[in-house]
């Protein structure tokens, strides 16, 4: 408009540079109320200031270059332990996995004591990304949650350097290699308001699991009573579904949270259902064939401990090896 001016009364140069420039800079500030309400709720470019200096999160290169030597281990590993002995790493399991069990039960604790000083809301709850003590300590633990998951590419590590190459699947990998690098971005934009929902139950969920893989590595004398393996499964599932349902209930009441985040955990959970019912569908479903000369198993292996790695074993309530009973 300020060009056609321009024209019309035909006016110097500098005149109408300087109409240009002004009518662009009023149009400019009469927008910037509403563009600073847009980037805020969008909060791409909003990164949460009281992380930024905290360990791993001044950069992504970090997070990426750790995920990236995961996958060349992967990829590698393999290759460099086909021709060796695989490790025997009992002990180093059992300390490995109570103490994941240590670790996410300190962050199912820290995660539920400072949301509930906040008095946090579990239909919505929005980022408050002032110091306030509890805030603090929500995105301290949530900061922990994400190290943890940097922690658990061990899991991998041990499948591998104990020649368990079949526990290295897809969605073993897929699983691991995500959840560590999303959760970067998490920690740098929200960590706070709904993402402690998600971690709290999660880590939950953790404390079980590790759990059961620990009493596993103790070997085949308490693997028998250790049952409940497929639940742990189901449990997985049913998070997924309540991590869908809590988050489409977030979108349905216009909770102020950002929306991208919100449509991103809901595509996530789905992948991860997808992914988990066809690992129970061909784990728990699909009749079993043993292989010739070996036992068939229940398909309990968790870091690298299976069922049949011991060459002794109790029948009826006796020892036997070499498949006699011990004393005859």
């Amino acid at each position: 408009m300020s060009l056609i001016i321009c024209r019309l009364a035909s006016s110097s140069k500098s005149f109408c540079l300087n109409l240009v420039f002004l009518t662009y800079s009023e149009t400019i500030i009469v927008a910037l109320p509403d563009l600073e309400d847009y980037f805020m709720n969008l909060n791409v470019f909003l990164c949460y200031k009281r992380v930024e200096n905290w360990p791993l999160m001044q950069s992504p290169w970090p997070t990426l270059s750790i995920s990236t030597l995961y996958l060349l281990f992967v990829w590698l590993g393999p290759k460099w332990m086909k021709d060796r002995e695989p490790f025997q790493m009992r002990l180093v399991l059992i300390i490995y996995n109570f103490g994941m069990v240590l670790l996410n039960l300190f962050i199912f604790r820290e995660l539920f004591m400072g949301s509930y000083n906040a008095g946090y809301s579990y239909i919505c709850q929005t980022v408050d990304y002032s110091n306030n003590v509890n805030e603090v300590r929500i995105a301290a633990a949530l900061w922990w949650y994400f190290v943890s998951k940097g922690v658990e590419y061990l899991d991998t590590v041990f499948f591998i350097l104990r020649k368990k190459n079949n526990q290295v699947s897809f969605l073993h990998v897929y699983h691991h290699c995500t959840m560590f690098t999303l959760w970067w971005i998490g920690i740098k934009w929200v960590a706070g308001g709904q993402a402690f929902f998600g971690a709290q139950m999660n880590s939950f969920i953790h404390v079980i699991m590790y759990s059961y893989y620990g009493l596993t590595a103790f070997g085949p004398w308490i693997q028998k009573y250790l049952w409940w393996k497929r639940y742990l499964t189901m449990l997985q599932l049913v998070q997924f579904h309540v991590t869908i349902g809590h988050t489409a209930l977030s979108l349905y009441t216009d909770c102020p949270f950002p929306k991208w985040m919100h449509w991103a955990l809901i595509a996530y959970a789905i992948s991860f259902i997808f992914l988990f019912l066809n690992f129970y569908t061909r784990t728990y479903n699909e009749p079993k064939q043993s292989k010739p000369g070996k036992a068939a198993v229940n398909g309990i292996s968790a870091n690298g401990v299976s069922k049949s790695e011991k060459q002794l074993v109790l029948e009826n309530g006796k020892p036997q090896k070499n498949g006699k009973p011990k004393g005859e």
